[in-house]
């Protein structure tokens, strides 16, 4: 995956010894190749239009606002009348966020499948009204072709797979028909349903299955560059193995695809602080400005307000947008 170096350690002893400013110039090369690896240049998508919204990958850290409209939501927020929904939708526009995500079904540990109808009823008609009040990219997120494609002629211009085609490669085909972006999501569920498998290298793990799906996703007519890669944290993950696809994020760089992090009141942060969702927020912001220095092109948080102040800061220092 990706270009490789060989590290001076692991050149062969009897190797001579070089010269200091051979040592210096190796290590010049060796930064600019990082910097090549780590920048906009391997991206493929290094700009994304999304019915009309330009995204411009390298300039900033997007953020897409998370709006539950399901009542076990794990981290509290879910809401169950649409009218609340569509209020809390455009708060959290009015917030900052550049993309609204609306899903009707909880996917935490151990709930259970929504049926399709059940599902529809709730994610359609908060589509339909916001879809009627901004021009912020809405995104679904459900693994339903059905839930999907109604959510698609509602306004939708996302399909968030949290499954990365494993579960319905229709729904490639259906945004490859209707221009739609697609976040693909790297899911160890089904290997590892209780959430215990120890994973020889998790990151390794993680990039073949999204070397899968989107490789799936292009081959049924999707644009490269209307494709979003997410490792999936908490999804049949250990939390040692989630906190390890946090410290090296940067290595899915390498895939060239725009990076998204979900680790919003994620219970790999209660693991870390015995705390519960409501109580994240500090750790919900720590790990937004450690993903955005190790290269995340966008963060899907609950708390739009505090985390967009997160991104301006810590894209000044990355970016150099003070």
């Amino acid at each position: 995956m990706g270009i490789r170096h060989k590290h001076p350690a692991s050149q062969a002893h009897d190797q001579p010894i070089p010269e200091t400013k051979d040592v210096l110039f190796y290590f010049d090369w060796l930064a600019i190749i990082n910097v090549a690896l780590s920048g906009t240049a391997t991206m493929k998508p290094a700009v994304t239009t999304i019915r009309g919204v330009t995204f411009e990958w390298h300039t900033r850290t997007y953020i897409m606002g998370i709006l539950n409209v399901s009542p076990d939501s794990f981290s509290g927020d879910g809401i169950s009348d649409s009218r609340r929904a569509i209020e809390h939708g455009l708060q959290l526009i009015a917030d900052g966020a550049d993309i609204l995500d609306i899903g009707g079904e909880s996917t935490r540990p151990g709930s259970e499948p929504l049926d399709t109808a059940t599902e529809m009823q709730r994610v359609v008609p908060v589509i339909k009204a916001l879809k009627q009040e901004t021009d912020v990219p809405l995104s679904v997120d459900t693994y339903k072709y059905d839930v999907a494609s109604a959510a698609v002629d509602a306004g939708v211009a996302i399909v968030n797979d949290i499954w990365g085609l494993k579960y319905d490669v229709r729904l490639a085909d259906l945004a490859a028909q209707n221009d739609c972006a697609m976040v693909l999501m790297s899911n160890q569920r089904d290997e590892s349903p209780h959430h215990d498998v120890v994973f020889e290298d998790i990151i390794a793990t993680v990039a073949g299955d999204l070397e899968r799906a989107t490789s799936l996703a292009t081959r049924h007519g999707v644009d490269p560059s209307r494709l979003i890669i997410d490792p999936g944290l908490g999804f049949g993950k250990t939390q040692p193995q989630n906190i390890e696809i946090l410290r090296r994020l940067s290595e899915l760089r390498e895939l060239q695809f725009p990076l998204l992090l979900g680790s919003s009141r994620k219970s790999v942060l209660g693991y870390i602080l015995n705390l519960p969702p409501s109580e994240r927020l500090e750790a919900t912001a720590a790990t937004v400005a450690l993903s955005i220095a190790s290269g995340a092109n966008v963060v899907r948080v609950h708390d739009v307000k505090a985390m967009k102040r997160v991104c301006m800061v810590a894209d000044a220092v990355m970016r150099g947008n003070a």
